[in-house]
Parts: C-alpha cells; structure tokens; sequence
C-alpha cells in the first residue's frame, strides 16, 4: 500500500508541473513612429561684393557676414558709391529646436560675363559653422569670403549662378 501511495503522490506531482509548464503568458508593446517636419533651404539674399576698382597690383576684397567689407592690396572701393554690397543669407527651416550640420564650399570661381577672364572667392563661411540649431524652428545663416583680384582685371560684371551652395541636414 506505501508503494501505490509513493506511486500516486509522484504521479500528481508529474502531472501538476505539466499543467504549470504549459502556461503561457504575454505582454503587448505599443510600436509608434513620428514623422518631423522635412529640413528646407531657401537663398533670401545673393552674395555681392559691389563695385571694387584696381590700382595695377593684386588685391582682396574680403565680405564679412554682416555684408561689410575690407579691401586689402591694390583693391579698392568708393564709400559713396559702394554699389550693392550683400553677404549672401539663406534660412533654414525644420523641426524646432533640432542641430542640423552645414557644408559650404571653401572656393568658388567667378567668371567675367562676357570674356573668359576669373577671380576666385576664397575663404568662403558662415556665421553659424558647421552645425545650426533650429531654434523656433528656423534660423538664418550669413556667408561671406574674400575675392581676389589680379591687377590687370578686365574690368565688368563676375558671375557665379551655381556654386555657392549650401547644404543642410539634421543630425
């Protein structure tokens, strides 16, 4: 009787961690995905850096990001009849409050409207850096640099429609 007794309790004891070992239990995670408002680059203003004159030697005109201007060498310019004078300004827009990088070419080559002759725009930046910061979901960024001249500069109109790009993305 001990025997069928031992046998009996084993037997349930078998059985009752079966039943537990088919329990099963879950639990659910909320899966969610936010789309932000897309990053976007408008040009408000062109870079200029107005009427300069040479005096025969070489010479830069350098164009800060508050559009004012420095002329060194044998560059020049009239203070009464500067022409237009502009830092080029773009604004970004995106996701308030949102750091986004910056890339600006360093050089770009002016070409004379109608002639072949160059100058070089150098040491091109910007007022931000390399990584802005959508505060309120916008933010204006100022570029300048410094043209170079020879001092037999054909004289006219210096053009670069394509270059002066500036390239934006969030971090």
């Amino acid at each position: 009787m001990k025997k069928i007794t031992l046998f009996a309790i084993l037997a349930i004891a078998a059985f009752s961690s079966s039943a537990y070992a088919q329990t099963v239990v879950s639990q659910a995670a909320t899966a969610t995905a936010t789309i932000i408002t897309p990053i976007a680059i408008i040009k408000v203003v062109d870079m200029n850096f107005g009427d300069i004159s040479t005096n025969g030697t070489d010479g830069t005109v350098t164009l800060d990001f508050l559009s004012g201007r420095v002329a060194a060498g044998g560059a020049s310019f009239s203070s009464t009849t500067p022409g237009t004078i502009s830092s080029a300004k773009f604004t970004v827009t995106g996701k308030a409050d949102y750091a986004y990088s910056i890339s600006i070419p360093q050089t770009i080559t002016l070409t004379h409207t109608n002639t072949t002759s160059v100058m070089q725009v150098t040491n091109i930046g910007n007022n931000v850096g390399t990584t802005g910061m959508l505060t309120g979901g916008a933010q204006d960024i100022f570029v300048g640099g410094k043209l170079n001249l020879v001092g037999a500069q054909t004289a006219g109109v210096y053009t670069n429609t394509a270059d002066l790009k500036v390239t934006v993305n969030y971090n």
